[in-house]
């Protein structure tokens, strides 16, 4: 967790780490592009956090 700057006032960053490790195939693209959605809309759901940027 960091505050400071760069960080508006108020707001902390926070990094999350996720390791995939398919074992029936690989990823394509679209599969990880998917499940980094699906993170992403979990994290701010849960938190009330944003993906900078």
């Amino acid at each position: 967790v960091y505050q400071g700057p760069g960080v508006p006032e108020g707001f902390k960053s926070v990094a999350v780490e996720v390791r995939v490790q398919p074992r029936e195939k690989t990823l394509t693209d679209a599969d990880i592009e998917a499940l980094s959605a699906r993170v992403v809309a979990a994290v701010e759901k849960t938190t009330g956090g944003k993906l900078r940027g």
